[in-house]
């Protein structure tokens, strides 16, 4: 745990007892703050009450003698309108912070920290992979790396700081929202498409928020940015107009002059004199897809600024086994390809599975996001029939009537049925989960949704096998 001592002797309110809220409380508790934790969910309070932490209804507190108020990612802070804690916070004067913010605090902070490496990760895709591969790279680079965040461990359940750590975060739009002090050695901006419009009302404000993790970016610090899509472009124009810092562009499928970029499968760095051949990527057949691709880029140019010999940084990349839950082989059945990509909680993170796989009997549906399906019609081809479920089923029906087949499963366990008796009768194929929605119409998250997936396909292949 990384202690958090900046309001010792203050009293700090806890929104949010999932497991981030929980990791901020313990840390300011250690700290020496009087922590007030709370959330509306009674088996929250409970489970942070077993971990420790004081349970104190905010609804009936003095808000004038709260020092902070530190949020839980999923709380709103501004659209569609601000919670009413962060109403009476704001009210009262006091700090809108999330547990990132602690953790920029604590580390940089002290006197083992400020020499600690730190590396942010956003995009609306794509970011768990590269930041879990960024990470796996530095360790095998003999980096001592922690990796949390978004993915894995909250921040501040992190190893504390020390002069040779490096720490490699995943952080969302919300996180960045909650952390005025994010200030990393290396950001990176993946992408920005359509994504969280309900919590940020406009593409402007989304883009905005994304593009604050350079904010604070200065001479010495390194910005990674994938120049693939417009709203990125444009924020990487500004901030090498600005001068100040170093900006190192990514693309997959364009020749940059200066920069990392793909071209056909194959890795090149050209942010020196020549450009030079890195890898090719076609080989890393577990990291399929011009998606992974950017991934890989972007990883390389990450850790690039860390490293005295960048020669040394892609021998570490076939050994990274990918990430669960994202375009995961579960396994083979009579011909027939099981693939997990739970994590596609939008329509461009399943066109990214879409575009890996032909013959494909595609699971979809869940808790729609602005925009749906209708992105997807390109990829229509390679899908001989959709099997739909949670909320979005009729929605998705509609949208797909008259174009491909689809039907109407309702759970996963029907769906993965339907779809594996289909794909065996065809002769083969791929059983995709890639939802193109959020999980929380019928599941605790995307990771919940995967296992069931997981979990329904072992049950299949036991009746194979009587």
């Amino acid at each position: 745990m990384i202690g958090v001592d900046c309001y010792r002797g203050k009293t700090v309110a806890v929104f949010g007892l999932a497991r981030s809220g929980i990791s901020s409380a313990l840390a300011l508790a250690a700290g020496g703050a009087e922590v007030l934790g709370w959330d509306d969910k009674a088996p929250a309070r409970q489970a942070a009450e077993a971990a420790g932490v004081r349970i104190v209804d905010l609804n009936g507190i003095d808000w004038q003698g709260v020092a902070a108020l530190v949020l839980s990612p999923g709380v709103p802070l501004t659209h569609p309108a601000p919670h009413p804690f962060v109403l009476k916070a704001r009210d009262a004067r006091s700090e809108i912070i999330g547990d990132v913010e602690l953790f920029f605090r604590a580390v940089r902070g002290s006197e083992a920290g400020r020499n600690a490496r730190i590396v942010c990760i956003t995009g609306t895709n794509g970011k768990s992979t590269t930041t879990a591969l960024t990470g796996h790279m530095l360790q095998q680079l003999g980096f001592d790396a922690e990796v949390g965040g978004n993915i894995g461990k909250p921040v501040l359940d992190l190893a504390p700081p020390t002069a040779t750590r490096a720490y490699v975060l995943e952080l969302s739009s919300f996180q960045i929202d909650l952390t005025p002090s994010l200030h990393p050695d290396v950001a990176v901006l993946l992408n920005v498409t359509p994504d969280h419009l309900d919590r940020h009302g406009t593409m402007e404000n989304y883009a905005a928020v994304k593009a604050r993790i350079f904010s604070r970016q200065g001479r010495g610090d390194h910005a990674v940015i994938g120049v693939d899509d417009d709203w990125c472009a444009r924020i990487a124009t500004r901030l090498s107009a600005q001068g100040d810092v170093s900006v190192l562009p990514v693309s997959v499928g364009r020749v940059l002059g200066r920069g990392v970029h793909v071209i056909d499968g194959v890795l090149y760095d050209a942010t020196g004199a020549t450009s030079r051949k890195v890898l090719d990527l076609r080989t890393l057949s577990h990291l399929p897809g011009a998606h992974n691709w950017q991934n890989l880029a972007v990883a390389y140019a990450a850790v690039k600024p860390l490293v005295r010999d960048a020669g040394t940084i892609a021998a570490t990349m076939p050994s990274f086994p990918g990430l669960e839950h994202r375009i995961e082989t579960v396994g083979m059945l009579k011909g027939v390809r099981f693939v997990n990509d739970s994590k596609a909680t939008n329509a461009d993170a399943a066109a990214r599975a879409l575009a890996c796989f032909e013959g494909i009997h595609w699971i979809a549906g869940g808790k729609a996001k602005e925009g749906g399906i209708e992105s997807l019609e390109p990829f229509h081809p390679r899908i001989r029939r959709a099997y739909l479920i949670g909320a979005a089923m009729d929605s998705f029906a509609t949208t797909l009537a008259g174009r491909i087949e689809s039907f109407k499963a309702g759970t996963l366990a029907v769906a993965m049925r339907e779809a594996y008796g289909d794909a065996k009768a065809a002769g083969g194929g791929v059983v995709l989960l890639s939802p193109a929605c959020a999980s929380f119409d019928q599941f605790r998250d995307f990771e919940d949704r995967g296992e069931a997936f997981k979990k329904i396909f072992r049950m299949i292949a036991e009746e194979e096998k009587a």
